[in-house]
């Protein structure tokens, strides 16, 4: 045993002094939004940044899946290697010897059939880039609008489908449904490292941000190959670097937006006067912009939006980005959202709820799941689809799902009932009924009883606007003994 080892004493004093400076540098960037910080990179070698790094990276699901060298974070700290490993690590970035080294390919199936690229670093690598976020973050967070919602802490998916409920309840009937190609992997990097120069003027930070995204990708063909644009999607920093490449477009609409349409009077103005007023919700590189004017004024802001994004090397891809009204409604991560009149009135209302797509997604993984030899008996079974319901219901509950919840929990009961069946050729449904369920159709098994969608409530999130805190908004408690 390695007594050496971090304890979690160890590491709850090391991040509670992480996050002290981690709002010091996010008050900093906000008092001064012109202000660029020139002595950073010490923060990122500091061993408490290290290790809080390497808490994050080893507590992270992908902890069990190795980069090229074939280690996994499990095995470095079961071999008891951590100390030695963040010691060697800290000499390495003070010394300006370490260097990242190419990622490993996966390629993960689309449902369009194409093939969804990611890139696997290393564990030394992505504790690196953890280390590399918990500085940026704070500093860019200060400069993020508030129409970005993805990859950004105490922000998430449901807060851009409150929004687009809000304005499309308020005449913001059109709606410009935008797709990036490849937006990961085509982010030019000129570009990119301008953006993050305008808050960092450490060379060495600087330098260290531009290696990851030249690391390169080793392929599942066993073949290496440059990486001139994009940054890799599955690394640790990736998703902070692709929103500081996007804010480009939350600027140039955010800044549209308060020069011209900030108050209800002028908003009011420009529709009198025949003027759009639009609204950009994103999350990460899915994103919409909700129209209150015609279907030529959308088609005009397409045009905007492409000359935007290709100075970062972005292009829209004409299929997907499409122009559609609300009432014909149109899918949004993993919603299906449109205005439909309410049911027994002539009002019209907007209404979210789980997409075909989604519904479809989890049926086959529920399929998959209750098939004959998959599992040895019944309890093993409802061990893994109650999970799988209970976190789907819990991500669609925000929304009109009661009726969706009910059909999958119809769907679920005959799925299982018929794996039951199966195992039990020789009884009848009267003796299944009476000898296997509980009740005559409660399925139940070791104590563990199937998961029923139709028992979830459904919940109506309002949208929280500008008020939206970061961790680093309130200062933090001093430690204490």
């Amino acid at each position: 045993m390695n007594t050496d080892a971090p304890t979690e004493s160890d590491l709850m004093w090391a991040e509670r002094r992480v996050l002290e400076i981690q709002t010091k540098l996010h008050r900093w960037a906000g008092e001064d939004r012109s202000r660029r910080f020139d002595d950073v990179f010490n923060l990122v070698a500091d061993p408490d940044f290290l290790l809080v790094a390497w808490e994050r990276v080893r507590s992270n699901t992908g902890a069990r899946t190795a980069g090229i060298d074939g280690l996994t974070a499990r095995r470095i700290e079961a071999d008891g290697f951590v100390p030695a490993m963040l010691a060697g690590l800290g000499d390495q970035l003070r010394s300006r010897t370490f260097r990242p080294v190419p990622v490993r390919e996966r390629l993960i199936p689309k449902a369009n059939g194409k093939l969804r690229r990611l890139g696997i670093p290393t564990v030394i690598d992505r504790i690196v880039q953890a280390s590399l976020k918990l500085v940026l973050e704070p500093i860019f967070e200060q400069d993020f609008r508030y129409c970005s919602y993805g990859f950004r802490p105490n922000r998430r998916a449901h807060d851009a489908r409150a929004e687009i409920h809000h304005f499309g309840s308020r005449d913001y009937h059109w709606v410009l449904e935008g797709d990036i190609e490849a937006c990961f992997d085509t982010i030019d990097h000129t570009a990119l490292m301008e953006r993050v120069r305008r808050r960092i003027a450490d060379k060495r930070v600087l330098a260290l941000v531009k290696a990851f995204c030249k690391a390169g990708i080793f392929t599942e063909l066993g073949e290496q190959q440059e990486t001139r644009t994009g940054t890799p999607q599955g690394g640790i920093l990736s998703p902070l670097l692709a929103n500081i490449a996007l804010s480009t477009l939350d600027d140039y609409f955010v800044q549209r937006w308060q020069q011209t349409m900030s108050d209800h009077n002028m908003r009011y103005r420009r529709r009198r006067k025949g003027l759009a007023n639009w609204r950009l919700i994103r999350y990460a590189d899915d994103w919409v912009v909700m129209v209150a004017g015609t279907r030529a004024d959308t088609e005009t802001l397409r045009e905007e939006i492409a000359a935007v994004l290709a100075p970062m090397g972005l292009r829209l891809s004409p299929a997907k980005t499409t122009i559609v009204h609300l009432q014909e409604g149109f899918d949004f991560l993993g919603y299906h959202i449109q205005r439909r009149r309410k049911r027994g009135t002539n009002k019209r209302h907007v209404y979210t709820y789980p997409s075909k797509k989604a519904l479809t997604s989890v049926k086959q993984r529920i399929r998959a799941l209750t098939c004959q030899k998959a599992h040895p008996d019944l309890a093993t079974l409802l061990q893994r689809v109650n999970p799988l319901l209970r976190g789907w219901c819990h991500y669609f509950k925000h929304g009109s799902s009661s009726g969706t919840f009910g059909y999958l929990n119809h769907y679920t009961w005959w799925r299982v009932a018929r794996w039951i069946r199966k195992r039990h050729a020789r009884l009848s449904w009267k003796e299944l009924r009476r000898k296997v369920f509980t009740d005559g159709y409660r399925i139940v098994a070791d104590g563990i009883e199937l998961y029923n969608p139709a028992t979830v409530a459904t919940v109506h999130d309002r949208w929280r606007g500008y008020r939206i805190p970061t961790p680093w908004s309130q200062p933090t408690p001093s430690p204490t003994a």
